[in-house]
């Protein structure tokens, strides 16, 4: 198989989300991964196809399970496309290298868990979830005067004076080298 072997990238992947994400994986498609390791499950792209149409039915028209490297390749483009659209943000996105290679497999298992939380957003999924919820805006509005008075407060991250003193200072003192001893 190509790629580096698993041994090199194993301080990089954490087991526990993998297992997480593929439990969850499961729990959505109905089905069971194949009794071979995380990523060689992943790599033809047929479970993430089917991920994204029980997520968004529909949202990849063709899934190829037969033919050569590049359909099971096109299965990989098809499913970053659809995670697009379904809202997974461009800079969550694994490139097709990262797992069709294994060069990055941690990648590929923070892609899946930024579908789990894409699917907060969609309120016509009620399956089941993964991550935790994203944070929604919390918009205030201040007054005039709420501003103003502010402006003269000064916060502690900014830290203090309270205690500061200058002992201990040797300003203008020099270090005393003693030869011979």
């Amino acid at each position: 198989m190509p790629g580096r072997p698993i041994w090199q990238l194993a301080g990089k992947r954490d087991t526990d989300q993998e297992i997480q994400a593929q439990q969850w994986i499961e729990a959505v498609i109905g089905e069971r991964f194949p009794q071979v390791p995380y990523e060689y499950a992943l790599r033809d792209g047929i479970i993430l196809c089917k991920l994204m149409n029980r997520l968004a039915p529909g949202i990849i028209p063709r899934i190829n399970v037969t033919g050569g490297d590049y359909k099971f390749m096109d299965n990989l483009n098809q499913f970053q496309k659809a995670c697009s659209l379904y809202g997974v943000s461009d800079v969550d996105l694994f490139q097709t290298t990262d797992l069709w290679d294994f060069k990055n497999i941690s990648l590929v298992t923070q892609t899946i868990f930024a579908i789990g939380r894409a699917t907060y957003k969609h309120p016509e999924y009620n399956g089941p979830r993964l991550g935790p919820r994203p944070a929604e805006e919390n918009r205030r509005d201040f007054s005039e005067d709420q501003l103003r008075a502010s402006e003269s407060i000064i916060g502690l991250q900014a830290g203090t004076n309270r205690g500061a003193n200058q002992s201990g200072m040797n300003v203008g003192a020099t270090r005393k080298i003693i030869l011979g001893k």
